[in-house]
C-alpha cells in the first residue's frame, strides 16, 4: 500500500486527505499545510461537510514543515502537491534547502495535482519521478480544520503515473464515490480545464457571485470569446481542439460547481494574492509571443490586477 504525503493540505490538499485515507489505517496518509490549520487538525481532526452531512476524520499524521515529516519517520513514495501555482518557487525552495531530497524524500515520486501549465518545469524536479494532474472538485475552506465540499467532478492525471500509484488512487477515490480518470491526452485537458479557470474564475471574483451567474445568458458571449481566444494560442503552441467539445467541458464543470465560489473569489474577498498570472495572465503571455491579440482575456486579466492592487497583500501558499 502507498504512503502518501499531501504537500499544500488547504481546501482541495485537505479534500485528498479525505479521499485517500482509509478508515482502517489512518498512517498512509499525511497532511503538509499551515501551523494554524494542521494545529486544528491534530486536536480536533479533519472535518468536511458534505451535502449529507459531515464528516470527520483522524489522521496519524499532520505537519506544518518538511522538518516535522523528517523527524517524524514518514517516508511517502508519493508527494501530492496542491499548492497555488505561485508558490511553487517556494516548495521547490523549501525541498531543496530542507535536504529532503536526501533524507524522507528521497525515493518519492512528485504528482502535481493543481491548475495552470508550467507547473512541472517550475518546481524543477526530475521528469522521471515527476506526474501531473487536475481536480474539478469544489472545495471551500471555511475554517482551520473544517472545509466543505461544494461541487462534485471529475479529477484527471497522467496516464504515464505508474500503476502502483494510478491503482491506489482509483480503489480509495472509487471508495468514497468519487471519480478519477488516466488521460494519455493530458496537454489537451489542460488546456481545457485553463478554459475552465480563465472564465469561471475572473468573472466570479469580479461579480463576487456564485458559479452559476458565469452560466448566465448576459454573459454567454463574454464566454464564448474567452474560449475563441484560449483554443487561437492552444492552436499556436500545437494543441489543437473541438471548439463545441470545449465549450462543453467548461460548461459541464462550471455546471457541475454551480453553487460554489471560485477560488479566485475567496482571495480576492481575502485581500490576498490570485493565480490569474496562471489563467487569462498565461493566455495573455502566450498570445504575445506569437504576435496575437487576445482583448477580453486581457481585459479579465487586466481587471483581476488591479482588484488585487486594491486589496492588502497576503501571503498564501495552499
Amino acid at each position: 500500500m502507498a504512503k502518501v504525503l499531501i504537500y499544500g493540505a488547504g481546501a482541495i490538499g485537505s479534500f485528498m486527505g479525505y479521499l485517500l485515507s482509509d478508515k482502517a489505517n489512518c498512517g498512509d496518509v499525511a497532511l503538509l499545510g499551515r501551523r494554524g490549520h494542521i494545529e486544528r487538525i491534530r486536536e480536533f481532526g479533519l472535518r468536511i461537510n458534505m451535502p449529507e452531512g459531515p464528516r470527520n476524520i483522524r489522521l496519524q499524521y499532520a505537519f506544518s514543515s518538511l522538518k516535522e515529516v523528517e523527524r517524524s519517520g514518514f517516508c511517502p513514495d508519493l508527494v501530492i502537491v496542491c499548492v497555488k501555482t505561485y508558490s511553487l518557487h517556494e516548495v521547490r525552495g523549501e525541498i531543496l534547502n530542507s535536504g529532503s531530497l536526501e533524507g524522507c524524500l528521497k525515493d518519492s515520486d512528485f504528482l502535481l495535482l493543481m491548475n495552470g501549465l508550467g507547473n512541472g518545469e517550475a518546481l524543477g524536479l526530475p521528469p522521471d519521478r515527476l506526474y501531473q494532474g487536475f481536480t474539478s472538485i469544489g472545495i471551500q475552506f471555511f475554517k482551520d480544520g473544517i472545509i466543505d465540499l461544494k461541487g462534485i467532478g471529475p479529477t484527471f492525471i497522467e496516464k504515464r503515473v505508474p500503476e502502483r500509484f494510478s491503482g491506489f488512487l482509483r480503489e480509495r477515490f472509487e471508495e468514497k464515490g468519487f471519480v478519477i480518470e488516466l488521460s494519455s491526452d493530458f496537454k489537451h485537458l489542460q488546456w481545457s480545464k485553463l478554459m475552465v479557470n480563465a472564465v469561471a474564475n475572473p468573472i466570479s471574483a469580479i461579480t463576487r457571485k456564485k458559479n452559476e451567474a458565469t452560466l448566465s445568458s448576459e454573459l454567454e458571449a463574454t464566454v464564448e470569446r474567452v474560449i475563441d481566444e484560449c483554443l487561437q494560442v492552444a492552436a499556436l503552441e500545437g494543441v489543437a481542439l473541438d471548439r463545441i467539445i470545449c465549450q462543453d467541458f467548461v460548461r459541464s464543470i462550471i455546471s457541475k460547481n454551480a453553487a460554489n465560489t471560485t477560488s479566485m473569489y475567496q482571495d480576492v474577498i481575502k485581500g490576498k494574492r490570485t493565480e490569474i498570472d496562471s489563467f487569462n495572465g498565461y493566455v495573455v503571455e502566450q498570445a504575445k509571443k506569437h504576435g496575437l491579440s487576445v482583448p477580453v482575456n486581457e481585459m479579465l486579466y487586466a481587471i483581476i490586477k488591479i482588484i488585487e492592487m486594491r486589496s492588502p497583500s497576503g501571503r498564501q501558499i495552499w
